[in-house]
């Protein structure tokens, strides 16, 4: 049977990061993606210049759709924007029972817009956090979350890590690419205890879409039957490469997006 992941997540114009970097992951991990649109934003490697939030009932009705047709193995959530839509998309997930979650807590884009206010935060925080087989913050949605200072190292980012677990997390990855330093450690938090994770970091301003590549590809290799762990490690990989591959695109004046088809794409 063809593995089926679903995203949940808003648009990006420029095609680099949201539903069409996680269409992009999983077509490269061998995944079909499905999807939910939360929301439409006009952007490019610049910044974001607006946002139209989709109805909430009508991402309930995607959401429907979807589970009446197709087998999804795994499920990833995105950009949510608005309490309303984090509520839908709470009551669509009863339409995938034991399905495995994804949660990539999308607050600010790269480019520094804001794409979650406080009331919508403490939305998910009470109805998605507890659903989700791992919660992958990078150093400033942990922060958020959790209402204190990004973490200054791997002590920090550890205790944050526990904090969020006692949020209802059943697993939680950290994200170590915001920090300093000549190694990218990331920390999974699970039932099993502590993995760390560190790749070389990759001198390059082209890393548009990181947060949505990885945690697509831990749901895509979610949908093929991996375990949680399985899935951190492999996806951890493809992000490496898909960061170190950036710079052989030429995409837009700003911060350009990774290359998630750097295995078959020709240099040239």
């Amino acid at each position: 049977m063809t593995a089926i992941a679903l995203s949940i997540a808003g648009s990006d114009s420029a095609g680099g990061a949201g539903i069409q970097a996680d269409l992009k992951t999983f077509a490269a991990l061998g995944v079909h993606g499905a999807t939910a649109l939360t929301a439409l934003t006009a952007q490019n490697t610049l910044g974001v210049e607006g946002v139209h939030v989709v109805p909430p009932d009508f991402v309930l009705a995607q959401m429907k759709a979807v589970s009446r047709d197709l087998e999804v193995g795994a499920i990833k959530i995105g950009m949510l924007a608005t309490s309303a839509v984090i509520e839908a998309v709470a009551e669509g997930l009863k339409q995938f029972p034991d399905v495995p979650v994804v949660l990539d807590p999308v607050m600010v884009a790269a480019t520094g817009a804001v794409l979650l206010d406080n009331e919508a935060i403490a939305t998910l925080k009470r109805v998605l956090l507890p659903q989700a087989v791992v919660v992958t913050p990078n150093l400033p949605e942990a922060a958020q979350l959790l209402g204190t200072h990004e973490a200054r190292g791997e002590d920090e980012m550890r205790a944050q890590a526990h904090e969020l677990k006692r949020l209802g997390a059943k697993a939680v990855l950290i994200k170590g690419g915001h920090a300093k330093g000549p190694m990218a450690v990331d920390l999974l938090l699970d039932q099993e205890g502590e993995m760390r994770l560190e790749a070389p970091r990759v001198p390059t301003k082209h890393d548009h879409g990181t947060g949505c590549t990885l945690s697509s590809a831990i749901a895509a290799e979610l949908a093929k039957g991996a375990s949680l762990r399985e899935a951190v490690r492999t996806a951890k990989a493809y992000i490496t490469a898909a960061i170190a591959a950036a710079d052989e695109l030429h995409i837009g004046k700003g911060r350009g997006p990774v290359h998630h088809f750097h295995k078959w794409w020709s240099k040239a």
